[in-house]
């Protein structure tokens, strides 16, 4: 049987077309969904809850089959690492959101823990995350600025309110982490995990470039101890580094040797920490060692008092009871929670799937969406913000051993004990400190300016995906900044699709192989047929184009050739009228007997009893195409829309005007789908037109001239 099957492909098949090809594989009928089916896939039982409930809690999977002797010592290791780095950076990016620090400990605590319940992705560190406090920060300082919380003292100095600004911010800030959470949870409901496909590589990469030279801007004030005015709105990025340049005489220089001295520490043991990676059980925690000394030094020597160094300030000790959001700020900010909702999501996924990738493990996009979503709209009762997932905590995660996200929760405990006992002791940690871990934080991020140089190389339209996403989110700020990038990089695709690669095909000598005839010398176009092939598929924006180059692409003018025709016919038939005109001139004679009846009646019968010729290109002497057939290859044509059929028609018909048949190649069963949907088919074009492949489409073409050769041979 398997030798039989051997042969048969070896034997020269018949073209089909695909009409032919229906019978023949005895193509289905696309099955209607009834009731009773919909029913079914809707009903409830106990495997369908199963696995809904292993869906939506993961952890119910793996957690039974945990290897404690293999996993379990790396998994402590690793959530000790990564708690201690969530410690400082808690801290330091609470500062960047313009709220309380505690709330940053709050942030390392609550949605670390959900996430071990949710989470699907074995080696993600959740928790704040530099952009994404950047861009909670600049909301606060737009919607609640500090001028609004102006205090007269002894009648004359004005100075903020800090207590109250602090807790009003926490308020809109825990507000708008429910809503980005009830945006994330929603689109994982909806399945929309894909969403994130519209931001691409190159726009994410310019778009957390930009937020970090945001970070690095907002955190010179810390360095250089100066106060500024808060700006927000498009510009404020320079607007607030101009009035940084004017403050430079104003400089703190105690506060400047502080940050300076900690960013060349924490940046030389960060380098030798990923130099000797290889050869440390665990990355030295340079962060907590600094933070620590810091405020030990601060508290010993009295920094604040002395020299004007800004601190910290109180921490609350102990855990609060969760407040509900203000829905009043639920209009306000919508348009920001969304965005804060895919660009953290966007984060968390592209780590997610490299860690997937590396480990041999999936990751779910939606159940993600879901994971995040609920650890934000649960945190936000709990006075957090906004999180996503950091790239040098997962890293941390995952070269410390660490293999689920028992990890998650050790470092979540190793915070809890830091809210319960020890936050209060870092009153007096100076602010410049936690300016300078943000700062030696932002190097890998702006290793992505390396980007240029690649994309230079590789893709010039990725590359303006990527400055324009970088000088948008620079001039505009964050949230309008994102939304600019989005939609440029939409455009990018549709002026691609607009703007495709047309060609002629010819085919490679001894093959059924068909190429570009202007790429491959080889490929040599078929006698008489013109093989077109774009690039892309069809629909409104772009249909119009396709028929223009493949007049164009045919060597004639088509329309021309058309109008020619159409003014020869016309006066051919004003010909014909004359003619007409003048045998019922003669017929008329004849009965007055002028002429001899019998001549008349002889010559009136044989022009009745022929019918005229159709006329032709040849025969009204106009100039015929050197091909006689059109292929249209449609391998890449995925979809089409009721324009690009409508088209599709006139192309059939305008070629047809000029006594070219055209069929179409590669064609697949959606599109056909589709074409019937839209009534193209009729009497004149048919399935017969369509053909599997180009290959079938030639030999079909090939084969037609034969056999009317044999026809009219037979015939006479």
């Amino acid at each position: 049987m398997a030798a039989e099957m051997v042969l048969n492909h070896r034997v020269p098949h018949k073209a089909l077309s695909e009409a032919e090809l229906e019978e023949v594989a005895q193509r289905k009928s696309p099955a209607k969904p009834s009731l009773h089916s919909c029913l079914r896939k809707i009903r409830c039982s106990a495997s369908t809850a199963k696995s809904l409930l292993f869906r939506f809690l993961p952890f119910l999977s793996w957690l039974p089959r945990y290897p404690v002797k293999d996993w379990l010592l790396g998994d402590i290791t690793s959530g000790f690492s990564v708690g201690i780095m969530h410690l400082p950076q808690g801290l330091a990016y609470a500062l960047l959101a313009g709220l309380p620090p505690v709330t940053g400990l709050y942030s390392s605590f609550y949605p670390v823990f959900l996430y071990f319940f949710f989470g699907t992705s074995r080696h993600n560190s959740v928790g704040p995350f530099a952009v994404i406090s950047v861009m909670i920060g600049s909301l606060t300082e737009s919607m609640l600025p500090s001028e609004n919380f102006l205090e007269s003292v002894n009648g004359s100095n004005m100075t903020v309110n800090e207590e109250l600004r602090d807790k009003a911010r926490v308020e809109l800030v825990a507000t708008i982490t429910v809503l980005t959470g009830v945006f994330q949870v929603a689109l994982g409901l909806l399945q929309f995990g894909f969403v994130v496909t519209y931001l691409s590589d190159p726009l994410v990469r310019g778009y957390t470039t930009a937020a970090s030279v945001h970070v690095l801007v907002s955190q010179l004030k810390n360095v250089f101890g100066v106060s500024l005015s808060e700006h927000s709105g498009p510009l404020s990025l320079f607007m607030t580094f101009i009035e940084i340049c004017q403050k430079l005489p104003e400089t703190n220089v105690g506060t400047l040797v502080t940050a300076i001295i900690a960013m060349v520490v924490i940046f030389i043991v960060k380098e030798l920490n990923h130099k000797f990676a290889a050869k440390l059980p665990m990355p030295i925690p340079i962060e907590l060692i600094t933070i620590i000394v810091s405020t030990g030094i601060s508290y010993g020597v009295n920094l604040n008092a002395k020299f004007g160094i800004s601190v910290v300030g109180n921490i609350p000790s102990g855990l609060k009871p969760p407040v509900a959001p203000n829905v009043s700020y639920f209009g306000q900010v919508a348009g920001n929670a969304f965005a804060i909702a895919v660009v953290g999501y966007a984060i968390c996924i592209s780590l997610g799937k490299i860690f997937a990738l590396k480990h041999g493990y999936k990751v779910d996009s939606n159940q993600e969406l879901i994971a995040l979503g609920l650890s934000n709209f649960l945190g936000g009762f709990f006075q957090c913000f906004a999180i996503s997932c950091s790239m040098s905590r997962s890293l941390v995660q995952e070269s410390t051993g660490g293999n689920s996200q028992v990890a998650g929760v050790i470092s979540s405990l190793v915070i809890l004990v830091t809210i319960l006992k020890i936050g209060e002791l870092f009153r007096d940690l100076p602010k410049a400190i936690l300016s300078a871990i943000i700062i030696i934080n932002l190097h890998g991020m702006f290793k992505q300016f390396e980007d240029i140089r690649t994309l230079w190389k590789s893709n010039r339209v990725d590359l303006m995906v990527w400055i324009v996403t970088f000088v948008a989110t620079l001039m505009l700020n964050l949230d309008m900044g994102l939304g600019v990038s989005v939609a440029f990089g939409l455009l990018t695709v549709i002026f691609r699709t607009q703007l495709p690669h047309y060609s002629i095909l010819g085919r490679i000598s001894d093959t059924n192989v068909y190429r570009d005839v202007a790429e491959y010398q080889m490929a040599q176009e078929v006698p008489g047929v013109k093989i077109f092939c774009s690039s892309s598929t069809l629909y409104f924006a772009n249909v119009e184009l396709y028929a223009e180059a493949l007049k164009k692409k045919s060597g004639i003018d088509v329309d021309r050739l058309i109008k020619k025709k159409k003014k020869a016919l016309k006066k051919l038939k004003k010909q014909q009228k004359k003619a007409e005109k003048e045998k019922a001139k003669r017929k008329k004679d004849a009965e007055d007997g002028l002429n001899g009846p019998g001549v008349s009646v002889i010559e009136l019968s044989g022009a009745e009893g022929s019918a005229p010729p159709e006329p032709t290109l040849r025969s009204l002497g106009l100039p015929q195409p050197s091909f006689h057939a059109v292929i249209l290859d449609f391998s890449r044509v995925s979809f089409m829309d009721t324009v690009s059929i409508k088209i599709l028609k006139n192309i059939f018909r305008d070629f047809r005007e000029i006594e070219v048949d055209v069929f179409i190649a590669c064609c697949s069963a959606t599109v056909l789908a589709q074409l019937e949907r839209g009534n193209f088919f009729s009497s004149a074009i048919t399935k017969h037109c369509f053909f599997p492949s180009v290959h079938d489409a030639v030999v079909h073409i090939s084969e037609e001239p034969r056999q009317a050769s044999v026809e009219l041979s037979t015939r006479m």
